[in-house]
């Protein structure tokens, strides 16, 4: 997650039976000393809590009934080291501001998990030597936060690195053994297959240390989606892809899947509306996956007229919506009834691009690109700012293309 979801920031059946089991229990200076179900993890929307105008979790608590969120990300510092960071800049060690927000939801009978990597930044996978140093970062973030659930959230650019991942899998593996009942989730990219070349050998990876969480979770958005049932296809093929891996049954492979959706209008220009979430909801719930999770409630409140104008934001869903509509989503995954609000706007129609000029010949992800050079993606034309290989155009306004309309 995600060129909106972290490079604006870092200016910047298991499922159902999961309800009932309890995590790590541990006391630190946070003030943690009990846990809840496994499955308010599972159900945890991401939320930035020192970037992208961070809502007021208490309020979020109070208008939907949620318990869980997922704060994002711990990277290692800009400047290099191993040691863990909330967006490269604030070093966890003395962190009071996150502490802060986290007292705030156990103080009304949450709680957080915390999510380590996103798109972009320096990944501590990269700068640790080895999965023992990487895990003791990490455990530094689990200790002081007294953690039940952390998510190992493995995309661009850090899973193309072999070496990172290894060091990733392995930490993770040694913090569950170091943690017994900690809950684990593993969530990257999403394609229509599934996952792609990276995001398979990320789990042929885990698959090699013996490393099984309590979900593999995908993304399936910014890579040429379309609405929900684009997505419910990912899902499917994506637990074929668990089942070849790892040896599963079907039933198996689901109870370690999850879902990370992106609640409006995404990084590339699709739009997932409240519908397309019910939809993905009743698939989730109905095949007794792990995980139904979001980014973010940072974006789960109503654009202004002036930030409504067909862009991507990192503060609001550039969709039609009541604040907070899409948590609730999260709250249902959890087995629990949000509270009775006002009716949600009709969402707004997803817009059909005019079409420009003549479509360029399709990107490739294993093409070289240089300056200049022009392709085809998601029904836009694309030029190349520098030299590139593998880097969907439209995952990142700061990315290596530049968009030349649609086509």
């Amino acid at each position: 997650m995600r060129p909106v979801r972290a490079c604006l920031g870092a200016a910047a059946a298991v499922a159902l039976a999961a309800a009932g089991t309890t995590a790590l229990v541990t006391t630190s200076a946070s003030g943690a000393t009990s846990a809840l179900s496994d499955r308010w993890y599972a159900a945890a929307p991401y939320l930035m809590p020192l970037d992208n105008d961070p809502p007021n979790a208490a309020d979020i608590m109070d208008a939907t009934g949620l318990k869980a969120f997922q704060l994002a990300f711990v990277l290692a510092p800009n400047g290099g080291g191993c040691s863990p960071t909330w967006g490269g800049t604030s070093p966890v060690s003395s962190d009071t501001a996150v502490q802060s927000v986290i007292n705030t939801i156990r103080a009304k009978g949450g709680d957080v998990s915390v999510s380590i990597g996103g798109y972009g930044g320096t990944k501590l996978g990269q700068a640790c030597a080895d999965p023992a140093a990487t895990a003791a970062a990490y455990q530094q973030v689990v200790t002081k936060y007294g953690l039940h659930a952390i998510d190992f959230d493995l995309e661009e650019p850090e899973y193309e690195n072999s070496a990172a991942i290894r060091n990733e899998i392995g930490a993770a593996k040694i913090l569950q053994q170091n943690n017994p009942g900690l809950y684990v989730s593993v969530t990257t990219a999403g394609t229509a297959d599934g996952t792609g070349w990276f995001g398979k050998q990320m789990l042929l990876e885990a698959k090699s240390q013996g490393f099984t969480p309590n979900n593999f979770s995908i993304m399936p958005f910014d890579g040429g989606f379309n609405g929900a049932a684009s997505q419910t296809t990912a899902l499917t093929n994506f637990n074929s892809v668990l089942q070849s891996t790892f040896g599963w049954d079907q039933a198996t492979a689901y109870a370690h899947e999850g879902f990370s959706g992106m609640n409006g209008r995404s990084d590339t220009g699709e739009y997932f509306s409240q519908a397309d979430f019910q939809t993905v909801l009743d698939y989730a719930t109905s095949h007794h996956m792990d995980r139904f999770t979001f980014w973010s409630l940072n974006r789960d409140r109503q654009c202004t007229p002036a930030d409504n104008g067909g862009r991507t934001s990192g503060t609001c869903s550039s969709v039609a919506q009541g604040s907070w509509d899409f948590a609730k989503y999260s709250v249902k995954f959890a087995g629990v009834t949000p509270p009775t609000t006002t009716p949600t706007p009709t969402p707004t129609p997803t817009p059909t691009p005019t079409p420009g000029g003549s479509c360029k010949a399709a990107w490739s992800s294993t093409a070289v690109y240089t300056k200049d050079n022009e392709v085809s993606y998601g029904k836009h034309n694309w030029k190349a700012k520098w030299w590139t290989q593998n880097e969907v155009p439209g995952a990142s306004e700061w990315g290596p293309w530049q968009d030349e309309g649609a086509c």
